[in-house]
């Protein structure tokens, strides 16, 4: 394993491993470094697909724009998304492996996978120069120490040099670096080169004598500081990240009903909602107020309903039925503007058939909307795609945009009606040419495959125009160019980390 190597570790979930990760990379790579971002293992619902046409956890994806490289399977070789609360689909390299509870994977599957990491690392050691590694949750899980392959055994195996954050705006952050030092093995210990404090809000001054007793306490430098940075609206995974991008749709009384007021997007807060990140770029527009629906009243007050991906589509149609949102989504799609994306398009169809068990069997009838049929696969479709508008309209508007990118990560194969139209032309990453998607026939539901689409800046502009001239709503007057907003937002994060952290310490650890 020629790359030298730098990992993350964390005293708990969403401390900032992955944005800290994604910052460190992008100063690496700023340095003229060919550095790459890996993670053992993932759990998260929201991923990315790569171009080698595999699925991998959507933080890694960041993290390997942060390098300026594409992403690939090896940089998150085993990926669990949670399919209940004690099973999951486990992804391995990119592709489904099997489905498997919590108690078969740790007893008897941890240690025949652990191989598969180290070939996955050892590939994309020998292509870059440095690798910054991220951990997941704690490595002090002493519960879980014999079975871990994310935190200090692949910090043995990388011979990473390590940092351990911990993230003060939630509290008890000096306990929570020293408890977890103390919890660990001598060996894993030795690792740990230094701490970071993240997120820190106020006077560093009144900081000191804590960083001078917890240097004392640790016998290791605080080689860091990190402040808040607000607004950063990069890619996380968890769902306490999700947490901080949920809105209420109860926030929409508050706009005046005047033709500038901001465009009302609901997005149905599924259960088992996936890829959440799709609607970042619409909640960033100054003309959109997005929010998350969680009760059937809050249907009425929205100009357009989106029905999101969702790792268990059957269970989230059974649940849209028995919260009442089934009704109130059709009665919402004979007026205004419904649309699916991926699994949330499944559940506007005819119907859905799992004849694999792959969502644990069985047939249900879908919401009716759009003149298709799904039937789950194993094998999960995953790859990036571009797209070409199929009808000369989006809701009765022309659409100043009709090409679009994103990505596909399904299990379902769509079986149209006779007389169904598709929406769009698709290229995949793959070479293979499909139609995706669909029309209902009164033109206001539409659906697609395509994660990602409002990411694209040209096709998000349309498609807001398209709805506020349907709204009768003024034409928007500011846009935002997402990447580019996206680029600037990676460099503030490095600049910030360059000025916080004492980036010749953590340079002379690694050699460099």
């Amino acid at each position: 394993m020629a790359a030298k190597a730098l990992m993350v570790l964390g005293t708990a979930s969403h401390v900032g491993k992955s944005i800290l990760t994604a910052g460190l990379c992008r100063i690496f790579k700023q340095q003229g470094l060919r550095v790459a971002p890996f993670k053992a293992q993932n759990m998260a619902l929201n991923s990315a697909a790569t171009p080698d046409g595999g699925e991998i956890g959507r933080a890694q994806a960041l993290q390997a724009e942060a390098c300026g490289i594409p992403p690939t399977t090896d940089m998150n070789p085993i990926l669990i998304k949670p399919a209940s609360d004690h099973a999951a689909q486990y992804v391995v390299q990119g592709k489904v492996w099997r489905n498997l509870t919590a108690q078969d994977y740790f007893d008897f599957r941890v240690r025949e996978l652990f191989p598969r990491v180290l070939e996955s690392y050892a590939r994309l050691a020998a292509q870059v120069d440095l690798i910054v590694l991220e951990g997941a949750g704690s490595p002090a899980e002493i519960n879980l120490r014999d079975r871990d392959i994310v935190n200090m055994r692949m910090a043995h195996a990388a011979d990473a040099a390590c940092l351990l954050v911990g993230d003060i705006d939630r509290g008890g952050v000096f306990a929570s670096l020293v408890g977890t030092l103390v919890l660990l093995e001598d060996a894993d210990r030795a690792r740990i080169r230094g701490t970071v404090i993240n997120k820190f809000r106020g006077d560093q001054a009144l900081l000191e004598p804590g960083l001078a007793m917890l240097e004392a306490h640790t016998q290791r430098p605080c080689v860091g500081v990190v402040p808040y940075l607000a607004n950063l609206d990069l890619d996380e995974e968890d769902s306490v990240a999700l947490e901080g991008r949920r809105t209420t749709a109860r926030t929409w009384r508050d706009l005046p009903e005047t033709p500038d007021r901001p465009l009302r997007i609901g997005v149905i807060a599924l259960p088992s909602m996936s890829n959440f990140t799709d609607f970042d770029a619409l909640a960033a527009e100054p003309s959109v107020a997005l929010a998350f629906i969680e009760h059937p009243a809050e249907v009425a007050a929205a100009d357009v309903v989106i029905l999101p991906g969702t790792k268990q589509t059957l269970r989230d149609l059974g649940y849209l039925r028995t919260r009442g949102f089934a009704e109130t989504l059709l009665a919402h799609a004979r007026i205004k503007p419904l649309i699916g994306i991926c699994g949330g398009m499944q559940m506007l169809g005819q119907r859905i058939e799992d004849p694999h068990g792959a969502e644990g069997g069985g047939t249900d009838d879908g919401l009716g909307c759009l003149p298709i049929v799904t039937i789950l696969q194993r094998e999960k479709c995953t790859t990036p795609a571009i797209g070409q508008l199929r009808v000369p309209t989006l809701f009765g508007r022309p659409l100043t945009c009709r090409r679009v990118t994103g990505y596909e990560i399904h299990l379902g194969t769509t079986i149209y009606a006779t007389d169904a139209t598709a929406l769009f032309d698709l290229e995949r990453a793959t070479g293979e040419s499909v139609r995706d998607g669909a029309v209902s026939s009164n033109g206001n539901v539409i659906g697609t495959y395509l994660h990602g689409l409002f990411d694209d800046d040209d096709f998000r502009h349309g498609f807001i125009a398209a709805i506020r001239s349907l709204r009768n709503l003024l034409p928007a007057t500011n846009v935002r160019q997402y990447r580019l907003a996206r680029y600037q937002r990676l460099n503030r994060l490095a600049d910030a980390l360059r000025i916080s952290l004492d980036m010749a310490q953590i340079e002379r650890w690694l050699g460099l």
